[in-house]
Parts: C-alpha cells; structure tokens; sequence
C-alpha cells in the first residue's frame, strides 16, 4: 500500500468516520474469521449515466476500504466491486436519450437487451452506460472491480443462492408480505421471470415453486403457464431480496447506501441470512438537497451533476464535499463550489505540519489514500472570483498578470494547481457570479467610511502586506459608528470591534456581492492603487450605474 503509513496504536485510536467503520469490519473478522478477501461492494442502477451520487458512493467506500488496510497493516486481502444491476426491466424511456420513441417497445425488457440509442459498438443500452460507469471511475482513479448482473445470472454465478431461494420460498414471502399494501399481496413473487415470449421482465405471481426441481411456474404474456429454472438467467430476483441474495452469494462485508433504503435494511439482511449469509456491515448516508432543500431526484434535474462540478472545480474538492458530514443531509448546488474548493486547500496546507492524530482526522488523508501531494496556494479561489469580478478580466494572462505581482516568482509552471483554479475561477464567474452582480450606491455613511478608507490606503507604504491593508479597514471602521462593534472579542470603549456590516458594505459597492474572502487579502492581491481607484469609481457611482 502506497501511502503515508501512521503508527498502529494512533490509527487505532483515529475516529474519523471511515476509521470507526473500519473498526466495525476488523471486530466483525474477530468474530467471523473469512477465508479469502474482505468485499467491499457498492451498487448503480445502470438506467442512466453516472452521477454525482455514485462518485460519493464510490469514494466514500473507498475511503472506509483504506482505513481497513490501515487498521490491518494490510494483511487481509481486500476488495471493491462495484455491481451493476444491469438485468433491471427498463421502467420507462430516458429523456436524455437520441429518439425516445425507438426505445418504446422494449419496456420492461433487461436493460442489457434494450438496444443501445447511442450507437457505437456497444450491444445495449445496459453495456453502453456500464461503459460510461467504468470509464467513469477511471477518471477518477478508482481500484475496483467491475460486475454485471446480466453476467453473473447467465453465467452461473448466482445459481446456488437462487436454488437455495427457491428452497426458503416461504420464509422469504413471510418477511415480504408484511411490508406490502394487501393488492400488492396477491401479486408479489421474490422471483421475476424473463418471458420466454417476449424477454420482458415480468411482475406475475407464480403458480408453483418446485424446490426440488429448481423451478417456477407462472403465467406468460400469450396467457401459457410456463416452467422455467430460476439459473442461468431464465429468472431474476425483485430488487429487495436481490440486495439480500447478492450479499449472501458474493459474501459482502460492507456496503453503503443513502437514506431511501434505510428501511429496506432489515429486510436486506434477513433475506441474507436466510440465505445463509451474513449480513454485510452498512453505513447509511444522507441524501443530498438542491438549494430549495428538496431530495436531489435525476428526473427532475435539479441538484448538480458531476460534469457541472468539475466544470468550475476539482475532483478533489468534489471528494471533500464528499467526506464532510456524510449522515448529515446537505445542500449541493453550485454556490457550494467555491468554499469547498478553498476548505480542501486550506486542508492540504496544513497536513504536513501536523502530528499523527490530527493527520487521520484531516480530510485529505482519506481523500489521498493516506498520501496527499505537497501542494499549497498563495492564493485562494475566493480571492481569485474576486480579482475576476473587480478587473472584469476574461483570460489567464490578467490574471497571472496581479498574481505575478502580488506573490513573486509564482507562475503558472511553478503553480499548475493554481492555474488550473485560474480557469476554474473565471470559467465560474462568468457563469454564476456575472449574471447575478449587483452594486449598490454607497450612501451617506458608506460613502464618507469609503473616502476614509481610500485617503488611508493611499498613505499605506509602497508593497504593503494584507495585514496592513486589513489594519486600515478596521482602524477606519472604527471611527464609524454604524460599523462598531462593543460585542466583540477584546473590544473596549475606546477600541471598539469592527461589526460584518463594514465588509458586507465594501462588498456591496465595490464587488456587486453580498460577501467575500478577507478583504484585505484581495485589496493587497488586486493592488492598492487599484483598490483606490475601484473605491472612487464607486463615489463617482460609476459601479452602480454599470450595473
């Protein structure tokens, strides 16, 4: 294992969620000693494109899988399949495919037989999305295995836990039954047969189930009982004891899932063992919200999709967003982007000046598999959408040109990462920041703080640092009674705090924002003298009247 490895007894005592995890597997082998890998699995509906949520799946089991080999000083052999339900009937037509009306017909027929819309050299439209996922993972440098369900039942490899469903037939139906409304009842059947006929996969209710045989019978779409075998793909199971039953055959000790599936998870694990497994251990996380604070849905279209993350911000910010406070629901839009860009940086900066313990609770540790790049940035990415909003600059070269400036011998060579946030940085103002920018006029008081402020930067020496610039606003702010703070930390009468009503002012009339990173920070980044200017321009209403 290729990672910065902690002493033992630390990562042991580490309680970052992916370690307690991590430590419920390793007691779990303490009690059930297994022959063989440890299988860490998770699933994707392959009725359309990866998403956002199966990057976090992806990257949050990967995550508690590392852990794993830390705790175990990788002695155990370890796994991650990540399982397409690929023999799942298409339920309705994707929007987003070419000439919907072609797919039409072939409802509710195995994904992996509906013929693919894209064309290209896959066989179906479950092979070519299977495709998209794979490369998708590898994107993102992903270790894993890669599974379908159209290959495991045709192939053989489900047919032992599908004869033994058939033996426990009733005491499967017994924990179903209970959990569906009484039309539902009448109807339901854990297996679902391929119609001979059609290939559609059917939700009928069995005439007979013949443990002894290995066979179901049923009722096909031409109004003819048919026997079938439930092996070799002549039969699937419905999507809960599914879960159950792939648990069981495969031997998964750890699978995670969002929220919606919370209450399926006792039946999940009692099918399981039914089946003679052992229920995997879970980690149930919550589901993500669209700024309204309403359950991401992919039909609906609202939320972020990872093309659109990437778009304006790195997978590793992505992956943090990820790690953060997975139990907790969160709000994933794209106003999140840019504080998540700056926390991961703000993390990795300060990794390598930390001890042992504090390492294993930082997110890029987890995020980097234990070795993260040495890497810092002398500028922001809130720093940067700002410099973009006051020197309205539209390419890199101005922008390196006030970075140049501002930190020296920093260059696109000797920074790359910074660059790349260049573009990201530009490529997000245009599109989420420009269209929404509002000045507001400075009023009375606004505008005799404002010519304060721009009188005292001008007497701040030639290269005055941030701080100096930050020493300025507050000493001019103080003087201001709309800006005082009596309420803050170490202030007194005669020195009062500066209140969030000072910068929010200064953001208003001189960015067209409502908040920003440290002021100072970008006034010294920007340039005093252009500072100066970007104040008078505002005293002249210049600003507001372009807006």
């Amino acid at each position: 294992m290729a990672s910065d490895l902690p002493p033992l007894d630390v990562a042991l005592a580490a309680n970052a969620w992916p370690f307690e995890e991590a430590k419920k597997i390793v007691a779990r082998l303490k009690k059930r000693p297994k022959d063989g890998p440890v299988l860490f699995e998770t699933g994707y509906g392959p009725s359309g494109l990866p998403h956002i949520g199966t990057f976090g799946e992806v990257a949050r089991t990967t995550m508690v899988r590392h852990a794993f080999r830390v705790l175990t000083e990788d002695k155990i052999p370890t796994r991650l399949l990540c399982f397409s339900d690929d023999m799942d009937g298409m339920r309705k037509v994707p929007d987003n495919v070419p000439d919907p009306a072609a797919l039409a017909p072939y409802l509710q027929m195995p994904l992996t037989s509906v013929p693919n819309p894209f064309g290209g050299n896959y066989e179906s439209f479950g092979h070519h999305n299977n495709a998209m996922l794979r490369r998708f993972l590898d994107t993102f440098g992903f270790d894993y295995e890669f599974a379908s369900a159209t290959d495991y039942y045709r192939s053989g490899k489900l047919d032992a836990v599908l004869l033994r469903a058939v033996e426990k037939y009733d005491a499967i139906m017994k924990v179903m039954l209970p959990t569906l409304g009484e039309e539902r009842q009448a109807t339901y059947s854990p297996f679902l047969p391929i119609s001979p006929v059609s290939g559609r996969v059917l939700y009928v209710p069995m005439k007979a189930v013949d443990a002894k045989n290995g066979t179901i019978t049923f009722t096909d779409e031409d109004g003819q009982d048919k026997t079938v075998p439930v092996t070799g793909g002549k039969v699937k199971l419905q999507w809960k004891p599914d879960f159950g039953a792939r648990w069981a055959a495969l031997g998964v000790n750890f699978e995670m899932f969002g929220k919606d599936h919370q209450t399926n998870a006792p039946l999940y694990d009692r099918i399981c063992e039914i089946l003679g497994g052992v229920a995997p251990e879970h980690f149930v996380y919550e589901l993500f919200l669209d700024e309204q604070g309403q359950k991401i849905s992919k039909s609906k279209g609202n939320g972020l999709t990872i093309d659109e993350w990437l778009t304006y911000a790195s997978p590793e910010s992505l992956a943090l967003y990820m790690y953060q406070r997975p139990r907790e629901a969160k709000k994933l839009h794209f106003d999140v982007i840019p504080r998540a860009v700056d926390e991961y940086f703000q993390f990795l900066g300060g990794y390598e000046r930390q001890e042992w313990k504090p390492r294993l609770g930082n997110p890029v540790w987890h995020i980097h598999s234990g070795n993260p790049p040495a890497e810092g940035l002398p500028v922001s990415f809130g720093l940067l959408l700002n410099l973009v909003s006051a020197s309205n600059a539209e390419n890199r070269d101005v922008l390196w040109g006030f970075i140049g400036r501002y930190a020296q011998g920093v260059t696109p060579q000797t920074h790359p990462k910074l660059d790349e946030l260049v573009g990201y940085a530009i490529r997000y103002y245009e599109d989420h920041v420009k269209p929404t920018k509002r000045f507001s006029a400075p009023d009375e008081v606004e505008r005799e703080a404002l010519s304060s402020l721009e009188k005292a930067l001008g007497e701040l020496p030639a290269g005055a640092s941030p701080e100096d610039v930050q020493t300025a606003l507050y000493d001019v702010a103080r003087a201001v009674p709309r800006y005082q703070d009596f309420n803050a930390k170490g202030a007194t009468p005669e020195r009062p705090g500066v209140s969030q009503e000072w910068f929010a002012a200064l953001y208003r009339t001189l960015i067209g924002q409502e908040k920003g990173p440290r002021f100072g920070s970008f006034a010294a980044l920007y340039g005093v003298e252009e500072t100066r200017a970007l104040i008078r321009r505002a005293l002249d209403g210049e600003l507001a009247k372009a807006a």
